[in-house]
């Protein structure tokens, strides 16, 4: 029978697996306290990171319906679970990465699928959601300046047609 502790955690792990949008497993070996804290902080405020047991993880994200990352838990192990946008933490889990070699990413899950860590990797490299937002809302606007353009081109173009043809009108009727 399991200790009420034990079920607790693994209850706790479930629902943060359940409520994330993106949960990515690291291998921390050989990182302080302070580059711990130093990474946590990188991650942005939406996300959590938490040094875990492999075992209870396993059973949580088992009892989320997340069956995929079974291979990944070995070794010590923490996880990032992302509430906001996950292009946000991959970043700054890459970036850390980067200066601290000992950060190893395992990989991940996003929106129930499972991800490599190449993959995250890839997620990393994407611009914010904002920044995203941004550029098609810059399109948009692009394509509606154009519109306005071609309607007030056309009433102005039959203005010119309409007197081209009087003064047409106007040669012909006075050479006859």
């Amino acid at each position: 029978m399991a200790r009420p502790d034990k079920a607790a955690a693994v209850a706790e792990l479930a629902e943060q697996f359940r409520s994330s949008n993106a949960a990515v497993l690291t291998e921390y070996r050989g990182l302080t306290v302070a580059q711990l804290k130093t990474l946590r902080r990188a991650l942005g405020e939406n996300a959590q990171y938490a040094v875990v047991k492999n075992t209870l993880t396993k059973i949580a994200a088992n009892e989320a319906g997340i069956t995929t990352l079974d291979d990944l838990f070995n070794g010590p192990t923490a996880v990032a679970f992302v509430t906001g946008d996950p292009v946000v933490s991959a970043k700054g889990l890459r970036d850390f990465a980067k200066d601290n070699p000992n950060l190893v990413i395992k990989g991940g899950v996003l929106e129930g699928k499972a991800l490599s860590a190449d993959e995250i990797k890839k997620l990393a490299d994407l611009e914010s959601r904002e920044v995203l937002l941004a550029k098609l809302a810059g399109a948009f606007k692009g394509k509606q300046t154009q519109a306005a353009q071609v309607f007030q081109a056309l009433p102005s173009k039959l203005v010119r047609t309409v007197d081209a043809l009087r003064a047409k009108q106007a040669e012909q009727g006075g050479a006859e």
